[in-house]
């Protein structure tokens, strides 16, 4: 039985504990998102076509394209062995510390025409201490969230995972439009595109005080344990790190493709104006942060493994009739957003608690962080880049039929799962 003098931080300050995780969370999302938004802002005046040297190009695919993603697994490799050594809310300070000095370094960048090469190295710097302090943020914040709530309530607090992700997504597009729609072209390449980074690492100041103010969640039997090694989890739990990664794949493929990737793919596909597409996407994505909590309760009374199948079997079958229904049509668009959203759901709002659920307390969130990221870079981060080339090499049907095979196979996993829900959590 849970010694509760052990974990006070489940039962004397939930609210605390939950307002600590999904502000750095939202923050650390906010960020990152931002400069996808303004990535062409940021091409301009780091990247620019006319530069000679040919390092730039090679440094612009680097960063765009393989340091945020590829970063994500070392960080969920080292920040969650910092969680699992010095604490659950020492790792969360970290992250947040780093997201906010990289966010402050991306809006300080010199341009191309100031320093030269050193424009973009600079550039790349800042995304690699991004991706790290992402995949840091899953493994830690995903523990700190499941330690932190009370009996039958680890799905509910799973839940604001996503909330929070969603939260820092929406205010970094709703920035990007308002000053893309506010100021003129000059000053928006010159100085307007550097605006949401300095304010993300102000953010960052006050998701870092919060969290400070935050109870650490590992037991004090944890705290005398000698310390874990850094790769203890994948060395002494390979089935364990497997099992995340078959639990992670089809769900990291249909968010990335359904939050991210589908007004491109509406364009791409179904002639929907560009307009139109993030239209859809941005309202979806508001209805999507709204079903968190309800997916998170359901499955606190009816258990993961319902909703896990519910999303799995539901885009196995769904997905390609889904994505077929495209049409010129805003409408129909928003439709088949929404519905995938749904499905989405029971996946998204209960993946922190599943995980958590799986590793014994001493090597948690190294446990999920290095397996999940890597998961993650392999499948989520490559969508939007399979639906495009499965576009321009004339298969454009092929890419429904992946997402589709790949939520079979996780839903396989699903089949085999024990149900965690009701269980104590160790600690």
């Amino acid at each position: 039985m849970t010694d509760i003098r052990r974990v006070p931080a489940t039962t004397e300050r939930p609210v605390r504990q939950l307002l600590a995780a999904s502000v750095g969370n939202a923050v650390e999302w906010y960020d990152w998102y931002a400069y996808t938004f303004l990535a062409a802002y940021i091409a301009d005046a780091v990247f620019p076509e006319s530069a000679e040297n040919s390092l730039v190009p090679l440094l612009s695919t680097f960063a765009v394209f393989a340091v945020g993603f590829f970063m994500r697994p070392v960080g969920g490799l080292l920040m969650g062995a910092v969680a699992d050594r010095h604490g659950r809310r020492a790792a969360l300070t970290v992250t947040i510390l780093l997201m906010g000095g990289s966010s402050l370094l991306v809006g300080l960048t010199p341009t191309y025409a100031a320093a030269g090469v050193l424009a973009p190295v600079v550039l790349v710097l800042a995304r690699l201490l991004q991706g790290l302090s992402v995949g840091g943020e899953f493994a830690a914040s995903t523990t700190f969230l499941v330690e932190s709530a009370g009996p039958g309530r680890r799905g509910l607090f799973s839940s604001f995972q996503y909330v929070s992700t969603t939260a820092g997504q929406l205010l970094a597009s709703g920035l990007a439009a308002l000053l893309v729609g506010t100021l003129a072209e000059r000053p928006m390449d010159g100085w307007g595109w550097r605006v949401p980074f300095v304010l993300g690492a102000l953010l960052a100041l006050t998701g870092f005080w919060i969290r400070r103010g935050a109870e650490e969640t590992r037991s004090a039997e944890q705290r005398r344990a000698p310390r874990p090694g850094l790769f203890e989890a994948l060395r002494r739990h390979p089935r364990e790190s497997l099992l995340i990664g078959g639990i992670t794949a089809g769900g990291t493929l249909a968010y990335y493709t359904w939050t991210s990737y589908l007004p491109t793919y509406a364009e791409l596909n179904a002639d929907v104006a560009t307009s139109d597409a993030l239209l859809a996407g941005t309202l979806s994505l508001a209805f999507f942060g709204l079903l968190q909590p309800l997916g998170g309760l359901l499955s606190d009374r009816f258990g993961r493994r319902p909703l896990l199948l519910f999303f799995g079997l539901g885009f196995a079958l769904l997905s390609v009739p889904l994505l077929h229904a495209l049409r010129d049509s805003f409408a129909v668009l928003l439709l088949v957003q929404c519905a995938g959203m749904v499905l989405l759901t029971g996946f998204t709002s209960i993946s922190a608690a599943v995980n958590a659920e799986v590793f014994p307390p001493r090597v948690r969130a190294a446990g999920i962080g290095f397996p999940y990221s890597l998961t993650v870079a392999l499948f989520g981060g490559t969508a939007p880049y399979l639906g495009t080339l499965f576009k321009e090499t004339g298969h454009p049907g092929l890419f429904p039929w992946y997402v589709a095979a790949l939520c079979l196979l996780s839903s396989l996993v699903y089949l085999r799962l024990p149900e965690t829900a009701h269980r104590e959590l160790r600690r």
